[in-house]
């Protein structure tokens, strides 16, 4: 399905919150495919938190960056909230993760507040907030003194 502006708002909506949904089930399913699909071919990836702060942008250069930073953590997504947004074409999601760092074994755990913007159905931009903290900690092969 895809949708635009001439589309009752509410069924916007609706079928925005699912391809967030699809897109954080991708993730944690390690399905690389299944998450692109989710995106538009202008979409743009942000994560200001990231240090540094990434910035990416294009379907192509999202793949390109997904196929490594997915490989970092295994991961667990959970939705614990959808925000509904004055703007059916804006979906806020919290989520948390849970999982382990691949190259140190050590756990992983965080919480993350996604802001998703739509075009013609699928997510055309997302700001990604977490603390860069506990990625930092997994990732670190011994606990910091």
């Amino acid at each position: 399905m895809t949708t635009d502006s001439t589309e009752p708002a509410q069924a916007r909506r609706a079928h925005h919150t699912r391809v967030a949904e699809r897109l954080l089930a991708a993730v944690g399913a390690g399905d690389r495919a299944a998450q692109v699909a989710c995106y538009h071919p202008d979409v743009v990836l942000e994560f200001p938190y990231a240090a540094p702060p990434v910035r990416i942008e294009g379907r192509a250069a999202v793949e390109t960056y997904l196929a490594i930073a997915l490989g970092v953590f295994e991961l667990s997504l959970t939705v614990t909230r959808v925000h509904d947004c004055v703007d059916p074409d804006t979906v806020i999601v919290e989520f948390t993760g849970t999982g382990r760092a691949r190259t140190t074994d050590r756990p992983y755990a965080n919480t993350y507040i996604a802001v998703l913007t739509f075009r013609d159905g699928l997510v055309v931009g997302q700001r990604e907030f977490y603390n860069p903290v506990p990625a930092a900690q997994a990732l670190t092969a011994t606990p910091a003194n």
